[in-house]
């Protein structure tokens, strides 16, 4: 495990001591660029603000997410089931992923108001696609052979959605939710950009204002937390949901093992003889 993050800490240890030393070496004042040491102090001087501006934007961030979720997935359902319904609305999701966001977004704050409403809309537009699009192709994806399986056992239509499809298509669902939980921090930022009273966009854009340029990149750093810790929550739900994936990964690795250990004991064995063979002669 500690392997496993070993190389991404040395390479940002490697990175935030380049910016340290060139901030000092450079002089550049800290209302351009501050230094990462100045930057943690102020992440302890205003942790009270900017756990504060953190929970709200958390909270535009989860119930976009939910609201993608709770209706990108039956959307996608029902488009598999009725071809009809896929030509009818698959233009339109593609369509709502080629307008910028920022675009839209004013029209969004003067429908919605500055409230909480606007920015979960927002986030909720920005995470559907890939909900959408991901559970789709995991639908389309199942075993064909599964499903004639319980054709024969003469298993209902909805009957074959509920126990092979979707468990089927799961995977490619849990990889739409990653994506998207990952990305509804873009849709909540730019709303409390254009219209908020509260978030971490807006305290981004209160600090630019004042040139408190460290609270802005304390603000970026809460802002990649929260993405970071959204994206491992949703991970270890993943496991939680398909254990036998878990159990799929750890039969790929055990033939591997086996066979490395198979080739080490070879070469062991080989050795062995050889020396045999020198002491022989």
């Amino acid at each position: 495990m500690l392997s496993k993050f070993a190389v991404p800490v040395a390479i940002l240890l490697i990175v935030l001591g380049i910016w340290e030393s060139a901030v000092h070496l450079f002089e550049i004042p800290r209302y351009i660029l501050p230094a990462p040491s100045k930057i943690v102090v102020t992440l302890f001087a205003k942790h009270a603000q900017l756990l504060k501006h953190t929970l709200v934007t958390l909270e535009e961030m989860l119930l976009g997410f939910l609201l993608a979720v709770s209706i990108g997935v039956p959307l996608a359902v029902l488009m598999f089931e009725f071809p009809a319904l896929e030509k009818a609305f698959y233009p339109y999701v593609i369509g709502s992923q080629t307008v910028p966001v920022f675009a839209i977004a004013p029209l969004l704050v003067l429908w919605f108001g500055f409230g909480i409403a606007s920015k979960v809309i927002m986030a909720a537009l920005i995470v559907f696609f890939a909900i959408v699009l991901n559970t789709l192709d995991g639908l389309k994806s199942t075993d064909p052979d599964t499903v004639n399986l319980f054709r024969i056992l003469r298993a209902t239509r909805w009957q074959i959605l509920w126990k092979v499809r979707i468990p089927s298509a799961l995977p490619f669902i849990f990889s739409g939710a990653k994506i998207g939980i990952s990305i509804s921090t873009i849709g909540a930022v730019i709303g409390e950009w254009v219209g908020a009273k509260a978030g971490l966009g807006y305290l981004m854009l209160y600090a630019n204002g004042q040139l408190q340029i460290s609270l802005v990149f304390a603000a970026i750093f809460c802002l990649t937390i929260l993405g970071l810790s959204l994206f491992g929550l949703m991970t270890l739900l993943e496991r939680y949901a398909m254990p036998w994936r878990q159990h799929q990964y750890e039969q790929v690795k055990c033939p591997v093992s086996v066979s490395l250990a198979y080739r080490r004991g070879k070469k062991e064995n080989s050795h062995e003889n050889s020396n045999l063979l020198n002491v022989s002669h």
